[in-house]
């Protein structure tokens, strides 16, 4: 009788072997199932469009309104504002989405890196502070300030170095303009001072008497703390009426909302 010599328990324990073809997942592109969303500024800035946004569209639990909640844009005051104020720069987070719509909020203000590097020289004295303070509107924000000592007319001496007593007084007398400036302000009216700077040409005049000033700027600003969010007052900041919006992303009126009723041709 002839012997078999073929082996069979190999396939067993050589894995490779019982392995089988084509179970491999299909690749999808991932673009395929995302949506695009615009992005809108709060109506302090002249440019109301900022851009748009990528989301994956709702399926099932995952809702897509969820995911964009929360993102934080950073723009060019330049972008915004269209003007050639480029080294100040803002952030603002979307915390509410209508349609197709992101509507943003104040999130935050800072100045470009190579900006600061350009202002910090040799033969001067830094002065900064920072600061915080609640607005009226409930928003706990933290201000940063710097200024640089400046040289007068027909100064022989080539430095320009305050006293440590001229520093303290400078930096108090910076605390507390940005305190006055913010915590009577709401939110939008502090925002719409930090667009031109007026609160850094306020302290170099204040300064004035100390020791001369110049490159006196609002270096940073930050949100520690906000209010419950509120959709009507988010819309008032963009300029449009509160509400919520139905499928088409029209605003409809909030339960227990006063809504004007419409003219009627006849009684």
């Amino acid at each position: 009788a002839e012997v078999s010599t073929q082996s069979t328990g190999a396939i067993g324990k050589n894995k490779r072997l019982s392995k089988r073809k084509g179970n491999k997942k299909k690749i999808i592109d991932p673009f395929t199932k995302k949506e695009w969303y615009d992005v809108k500024a709060p109506s302090m800035f002249s440019v109301r469009d900022i851009g748009k946004t990528l989301v994956t569209r709702t399926t099932g639990m995952k809702i897509a309104s969820d995911a964009l909640k929360g993102r934080v844009y950073e723009c060019a005051l330049a972008d915004l504002n269209d003007d050639e104020n480029a080294f100040r720069k803002f952030k603002l987070v979307c915390e509410d989405v209508q349609g197709k719509y992101c509507y943003t909020n104040f999130h935050g203000m800072d100045l470009t890196r190579d900006k600061l590097c350009s202002l910090v020289r040799k033969w001067q004295t830094l002065i900064e502070a920072h600061v915080d303070v609640k607005t009226t509107d409930g928003y706990l924000l933290r201000v940063f300030c710097m200024g640089f000592t400046k040289r007068v007319s027909k100064q022989i001496k080539k430095a320009a170095y305050a006293k440590s007593s001229q520093v303290r007084a400078i930096r108090k007398k910076m605390v507390d303009i940005m305190t006055k400036e913010a915590s009577t302000e709401d939110l939008k009216s502090f925002v719409n001072k930090l667009i031109p700077d007026s609160i850094g040409k306020d302290i170099e005049k204040e300064c004035m008497d100390i020791y001369p000033l110049h490159d006196v700027h609002i270096r940073k600003v930050k949100v520690l703390k906000k209010p419950k969010f509120d959709a009507s007052k988010l819309m008032d900041l963009h300029g449009e009426m509160g509400g919520t919006t139905d499928e088409s992303g029209e605003i409809i009126s909030a339960p227990g909302e006063f809504v004007e009723p419409t003219i009627q041709e006849s009684v």
